[in-house]
């Protein structure tokens, strides 16, 4: 199951092809296609980013992969996908760029003696779990090493498959050297299937906060996006379950549907949920100003007018009810080995 139904038009090229079909063979064998997940390689110089964004909440990312299987309908990066000359419809779910080279990059970057800690985040733009990782292993690669130097990390995931690596996660957190982020958008089985295919169910999702705050791994979850009239009425029973699970805090973006994002969820709900369709677009046109799409700093990740501010008065009120206002300590720089160093991974 795909979130995307066609591929967008790619606003770098001239042309864009839309396959006709002369009869039901020729489209399911087309229907067969779009199921498939191709991994391309791709070799970057470099793989840390310095975010520039004043309101991401980061200062450093990393993405081991561009593209993503999870396949939300609502995802930002989607039109990331177009500067590599695909779409960010059905191309952005199944034509993933693989990092092969990311775990080379980043000791590189480690053993810089010019450079200096910083908390890297993974998954500042599509998931680093996502399906791919279960048979690359890139992403463990990655917090061996953040564990071999010492190095903080953060990581923001809507898959359960972090659990596998909660050896290398126990053993950063001894040292105050990571926080993880788990995305639940809704505690609605069926909109989570319909919403993102391919990610890991509610249940797990939940399960996972649990066992990692079990293990003493400081989790938060993050309810991102919200939906006006999809999955807004969610905000306090959400809140109540991260809570009980585990979480320290919660967090929460409003939908904002910038370039292709609007084609591909405009689509996906006039499909899905017909009979709301014109009233969610129009209430996330309510919350930027009279459009879906929405760039500005210090807005586009909360919104402005009456929905948004119920939603931030209902995220307030759900922190304090279920004591989801904790505070962290931030993540221990002092730690680091500059330049390298010989050290065991445990």
């Amino acid at each position: 199951m795909r979130a995307a139904n066609n591929n967008t038009k790619n606003r770098f090229l001239k042309n864009h092809f839309q396959p006709e079909f002369h009869d039901e063979e020729s489209y399911l064998d087309h229907q067969e296609l779009l199921r498939k997940t191709e991994l391309i390689p791709l070799h970057p110089k470099s793989i840390v980013n310095k975010v520039k964004s004043p309101d991401v909440g980061m200062e450093y990312s990393l993405n081991p992969y561009q593209g993503c299987e999870h396949g939300c309908a609502y995802c930002y990066a989607r039109p990331t996908h177009e500067y590599w000359g695909y779409s960010a419809g059905h191309d952005f779910e199944q034509k993933i760029l693989v990092k092969h080279n990311a775990p080379e990059l980043l000791e590189k970057l480690l053993n810089d003696k010019k450079w200096q800690a910083k908390t890297i985040s993974l998954s500042g733009n599509t998931d680093c779990y996502q399906p791919a990782e279960r048979q690359l292993k890139i992403t463990r690669s990655l917090l061996q090493l953040f564990l071999k130097y010492r190095h903080p990390v953060g990581i923001i995931t809507k898959n359960a498959l972090i659990l596998r690596d909660l050896d290398l996660l126990k053993a950063l957190a001894e040292q105050n050297l990571v926080s993880v982020a788990i995305s639940i958008t809704t505690l609605n089985e069926n909109l989570r299937r319909k919403l993102e295919p391919r990610t890991a169910s509610v249940k797990n999702r939940l399960d996972t906060i649990k066992q990692l705050a079990d293990n003493n791994i400081p989790v938060m979850a993050m309810m991102a996006p919200i939906i006006p009239s999809l999955n807004s009425h969610e905000i306090l029973p959400l809140a109540k379950k991260v809570a009980e699970m585990g979480a320290y805090n919660i967090g929460y973006t409003m939908v904002r549907l910038n370039g292709a994002v609007e084609e591909v969820f405009t689509q996906w709900i006039q499909e899905n949920y017909p009979d709301r369709a014109q009233r969610v677009l129009n209430q996330i046109k309510s919350t930027h100003g009279g459009s879906t799409a929405d760039s500005r700093f210090g807005t586009r990740m909360k919104g402005e007018g009456n929905i948004a501010q119920l939603v931030k008065d209902q995220f307030e009120m759900a922190r304090k009810k279920y004591g989801l206002d904790r505070k962290t300590k931030p993540l221990d720089t002092t730690l680091f080995i500059s330049g390298g160093g010989q050290l065991s991974l445990f």
